[in-house]
């Protein structure tokens, strides 16, 4: 494990979001050892007009204003940033050629405003750690200078409409120009290798404290009145961009006599699709995430009936970690970086393999399968991932 650093995190999330996010548990994992700076995203012109009452925004203009403090602690040797500098509003423009050229004056500003929390916080001879910010983290390489640039790649980001426009031709030189590129899915590491040699798989980390199956949890009162019979259950944000819900129309029609929960919030495609006039099929809508244990441990079986595209296969699937926690039998969508879970999860490619595969899970009653399921899931530590991450940081460069 890398000790006794001084690190910069820059990415798509600040850190004040409610949710968690890969880049937030890397980021607490690493101040342990070392010193972290977590910068949060740079306002720019757009977000100004529109969000500027948000408490959270009107906090960071405050504070480059000098009326709050702009470097905030989080615990021991270990900071929050709100950057000074306003950046300009640019994914509009259709030209990537100019888009890079004014991108570079937005890179100069965002570099700036870092190098001042830097040597404000004494930091030297940095490491630059970027979860996945394709464009403001463009340019911060050439104006920061730090030991080692870490490009880190969790979602195959130029599939959405948004990052394609310009991300298919910068991307992959943002890879290529990495020290280091690192990846939680075996797909997305396939595409790191493409343009950079000093790509590696680092795996997931997980916090799976919540998911200890040994607690008994009453039955949740949405499950409590379903009629006789297997319940296969999913818990997640029910997205058609991820998910296919033709698929799961297919299962309930051919096993009528099993109870399809959904437990989630719906995207419109999913509240309008005919998965509502199946009798079989039951959406319990928004769960807390405390609740989620207690749903898992009153699933027979759990899915991941995802859907294959551009965006969703390079995915790591983190309800994966969190079904096979709870000791659950599981049928998911064979994708590339399911093969790592190939020897825990049935693993299913049409609605018949679908169908064949949960009759197979059902009837999974062995021991030692469920407690190997237990441990694979509870070895996805944020402690191992990060460990990966400094193994990769620390070879040769090639």
């Amino acid at each position: 494990m890398i000790k006794n650093r001084d690190i910069v995190i820059v990415g798509l999330q600040q850190w004040y979001t409610k949710i968690g996010s890969n880049c937030k548990n890397i980021a607490q994992t690493l101040s342990r050892n070392n010193r972290v700076l977590y910068v949060n995203s740079p306002l720019d012109r757009r977000t100004i007009l529109s969000q500027r009452h948000d408490p959270d925004v009107a906090y960071h203009l405050d504070s480059m204003k000098g009326k709050t403090d702009a470097i905030v602690p989080i615990g021991e040797n270990f900071w929050n940033y709100y950057p000074s500098r306003v950046l300009e509003s640019l994914n509009w423009i259709p030209s990537t050629a100019l888009f890079s050229i004014l991108n570079r004056i937005n890179g100069k500003r965002f570099a700036a405003s870092i190098q001042e929390a830097v040597d404000k916080l004494g930091f030297k001879n940095i490491l630059l750690f970027n979860d996945n910010d394709i464009f403001r983290g463009y340019y911060l390489k050439e104006y920061l200078r730090p030991d080692r640039y870490i490009y880190y790649s969790r979602d195959n980001l130029v599939a959405m409409d948004y990052w394609k426009k310009h991300g298919a031709t910068l991307e992959p030189a943002h890879i290529a120009k990495a020290d280091v590129a690192v990846a939680n899915s075996l797909w997305l590491t396939e595409r790191l290798l493409q343009y950079n040699p000093n790509s590696h798989y680092v795996g997931q980390g997980c916090d799976l404290s919540l998911f200890d199956p040994a607690v008994n949890r009453p039955r949740p009162a949405a499950l409590a009145t379903l009629p006789p019979g297997p319940v296969i259950g999913y818990v997640g944000f029910l997205t058609a961009m991820r998910l296919d819900p033709d698929l799961l129309l297919q299962i309930s029609e051919t096993r009528p006599d099993w109870n399809i929960v959904l437990a989630g919030p719906e995207d419109d495609v999913f509240a309008s699709s005919a998965l509502h006039q199946r009798p079989n099929v039951f959406f319990t809508g928004r769960i807390e995430l405390a609740d989620v244990p207690s749903y898992l441990q009153h699933f027979d079986v759990c899915i991941n009936p995802q859907a294959v595209n551009e965006i969703t296969i390079g995915n790591y699937p983190l309800k994966i970690d969190e079904y096979l926690a709870m000791g659950k039998p599981t049928v998911a969508t064979a994708t590339r970086t399911m093969e790592l879970f190939k020897d825990h999860v049935y693993l299913a490619e049409t609605a018949g393999e679908y169908v064949a595969l949960l009759e197979k899970a059902l009837a999974d009653k062995d021991e030692p399968a469920r407690q190997s399921r237990m441990a694979f899931a509870r070895s996805h530590t944020w402690e191992n991932s990060v460990k990966a991450i400094s193994d990769a940081i620390s070879r040769p460069l090639r």
